[in-house]
């Protein structure tokens, strides 16, 4: 049977059976469970925290080994966990919010693409959003994940207007860590992939998590469901939906930018 090649921004990808991306989210702080994850099978992608013990050298394996690395960027969250090295704050000025996000990329060597570590406040401020997405134009083929950590998140939105290849999670594997909970989340992820021919999954380096996909993992070509990489997954992405060139105008929430992201949205904190 023929293979159809789709040529996208991120590479050639094969565009012929269902297809979904595992993104294993909080590398780098424990080393035993980073390197377990990195073994999984197939092409998962891994998403590291910046300035952890264990990032550059997980890091530097996992692209050894051919798979996509990502940067895990700390965001503020509604009920202010603590950000953690790295993060980006809302009350921060555009002067610091561009020199940590740049800090960070390069704290994980070989980054391709960067999502969200939290951030259900501050992915709602479309000033903060456009501040992120203009950094990462300048670093271009850098790609966004919008982790969704929160309904009304707009920074899937400024990524197409700034022009930043971009796709946005559609599961969670593990928020519950039961073993049984984990494989219904893997089989909706599975799902949604038969139905709308992708889907995005995250999970976390939580041993019962490894422990479900490296059981799984092996069987999803007999399933007939192909594993791919985060950036491969936006070249597919792209090629269902035309892309939406960036509008030539900024958005106005964000024309004055030496203010701080606060001051440019009026959104209400909501409840997660």
């Amino acid at each position: 049977m023929a293979l159809l090649l789709l040529l996208g921004c991120c590479g050639p990808v094969v565009a012929e059976q269902p297809a979904i991306t595992i993104i294993i989210d909080d590398m780098g702080y424990n080393e035993a469970l980073g390197t377990a994850a990195i073994s999984l099978p197939g092409d998962v992608t891994y998403s590291f925290l910046p300035h952890t013990p264990h990032a550059e050298r997980l890091a530097k394996q996992a692209h050894a080994l051919g798979k996509q690395v990502m940067l895990h960027l700390p965001m503020d969250s509604f009920d202010e966990t603590p950000l953690g090295p790295g993060g980006l704050s809302l009350h921060m000025t555009e002067t610091d919010f561009l020199q940590t996000l740049n800090q960070s990329l390069q704290a994980v060597p070989h980054v391709e693409g960067i999502n969200n570590h939290m951030g259900s406040l501050l992915t709602r401020h479309p000033g903060a959003m456009d501040w992120l997405m203009q950094g990462l134009r300048t670093r271009q083929p850098i790609f966004f994940v919008d982790s969704r950590t929160i309904p009304g998140s707009v920074a899937q939105s400024l990524a197409r207007e700034r022009g930043v290849p971009n796709t946005r999670r559609d599961v969670f594997l593990d928020n519950d860590r039961n073993p049984q909970a984990i494989r219904q989340q893997l089989a909706l992820l599975l799902k949604k992939a038969r139905k709308q021919g992708f889907s995005v999954g995250i999970g976390h380096p939580y041993p019962e998590t490894l422990e479900v996909l490296k059981r799984e993992l092996a069987e999803l070509e007999g399933q007939g469901i192909r594993l791919i990489n985060a950036s491969q997954m936006i070249a597919l992405q792209r090629s269902h939906r035309p892309w939406q060139e960036p509008s030539s105008q900024s958005p106005k929430v964000a024309k004055n930018s030496k203010r701080s992201p606060s001051s440019i949205c009026c959104d209400e904190p909501v409840s997660k």
